[in-house]
């Protein structure tokens, strides 16, 4: 018997249908649930997946793509060595120098005050790495792109927001000094500010010149520690394994994602609880599909024994249920994802949901549709309606012809 005659018998079957309400109500649940839940999986893994890939290209925003710093935490007093080491690495594209230091800022306006964490570096240098210049949202006219200038300082624009600042406006840096003598307080103009979209680095990062921070701090000659840029952010952790092997003790050699490990672990734990939570749904379908197709196998049971006596093979028969739930499940699927890449792109295209920053890390609903999830889920939807097809079409084969056309 040919596979064309047993898939038109399955899809006369399917068409048939139609003049039963109960059997159509069965088989609109079971299309209908495996689309919900094959969409619900593509917009849910598109979310998720615009959330990694948004937060990650904010945080090489303003991260470098290696770090390196000293174990005991101590400045470097030999940085060139280590640049020198690093500028031989041929999948490095630039390196610079950094001074990290925690501090309080007041608002000379407002007498507004937090908590801020200073990064010193050369501008033109960090600026070709990360790309400082495309966040600046606001900037004073004294600002030339090319250093931030002697006492002046670049803020995070939640930071201002909160000490009622705007460029060209003055505030008070004080720095811890040594056990107990008073705090060192310096004046600085607020020359540009910084709009990053990572509300962690807007509300607490500042940067000013290194040069300023050395002389600030009394570290002529030293810094805390070497960013590095590569040429792919894939490959920064081999790299950076590749330069820890070379430079070695007392220096240690960071990647971003081991950065931020914890960010992007609960990320990923997150997607695939969800894939998995939401697949629920396409099983929920997948024994609304093995109902139909028994209530079905009832219903023609008549029908099988005068198809048997006709010489179908069990096998025959078979492959007819078991193309009827396989036709129910692809149109299902089918349908899952058109609608899932149609809203996914709708919600990428036209920001209609906005996000508070402070919990969500971003501003706004990210979405990334990638190929290799919306394959992964149609797979997936695909290998469960096969097997929710195999149940009902085995137990059809087992009919005996006789009693099917006696008592159907």
């Amino acid at each position: 018997m040919s596979l064309s005659t047993e898939l038109f018998i399955a899809l006369r079957y399917l068409k048939a249908r139609k003049k039963g309400f109960f059997s159509v109500l069965t088989t609109f649940i079971a299309v209908g649930g495996t689309t919900l839940g094959v969409a619900a999986l593509v917009i849910t893994l598109a979310i998720m997946s615009g959330f990694q890939n948004d937060i990650r290209d904010k945080i090489l925003g303003i991260q470098p793509h290696i770090s390196i710093t000293r174990i005991d935490g101590e400045a470097f007093k030999d940085y060139e060595k280590v640049e020198s080491r690093v500028k031989e690495n041929k999948f490095v594209t630039g390196y610079s120098p950094f001074i990290y230091r925690q501090g309080i800022i007041r608002s000379l306006a407002t007498s507004a005050s937090t908590g801020i964490i200073i990064k010193a570096v050369d501008f033109k240098s960090e600026d070709k790495m990360v790309g400082l210049s495309r966040q600046i949202s606001e900037s004073d006219t004294r600002f030339n792109g090319e250093r931030i200038g002697e006492k002046g300082i670049l803020l995070g624009s939640e930071l201002a927001k909160t000490l009622g600042v705007t460029a060209g406006d003055e505030v008070v840096v004080m720095f811890p000094s040594s056990f107990g003598s008073m705090p060192k307080m310096y004046k600085f103009t607020v020359m540009a500010i910084m709009h990053s979209g990572m509300y962690e680095f807007d509300s607490s990062l500042g940067f000013m010149d290194l040069d300023e921070a050395q002389n600030i701090f009394g570290m002529e000659g030293e810094v805390s520690g070497v960013s590095v840029q590569t040429k792919n952010f894939d490959k920064a952790v081999d790299v950076a394994q590749q330069l820890q092997s070379e430079i070695s003790f007392p220096y240690r050699v960071k990647a971003w994602i081991e950065l931020n490990k914890n960010l992007f672990a609960a990320l990923k734990l997150e997607k695939i609880m969800m894939f998995l939570i939401l697949g629920l749904i396409i099983l929920v379908a997948a024994f609304n599909i093995i109902s139909n197709l028994l209530l079905l196998s009832v219903q023609k049971s008549k029908e099988i024994g005068i198809m048997s006596a006709m010489g179908f093979s069990k096998i025959s028969i078979a492959k007819i249920f078991f193309f009827e739930g396989l036709v129910v499940g692809l149109l299902g699927t089918a349908l899952g994802i058109i609608f899932g890449t149609g809203i996914s792109l709708i919600l990428k295209h036209f920001e209609i949901f906005k996000l508070p920053q402070g919990i969500y890390y971003v501003d706004r609903l990210p979405v990334a549709l990638l190929p290799g999830d919306v394959v992964m889920v149609a797979v997936c939807a695909f290998v469960i309606t096969v097997l929710a097809g195999i149940y009902p079409a085995y137990q059809v084969s087992k009919l005996d012809p006789l009693e099917a056309i006696r008592y159907g």
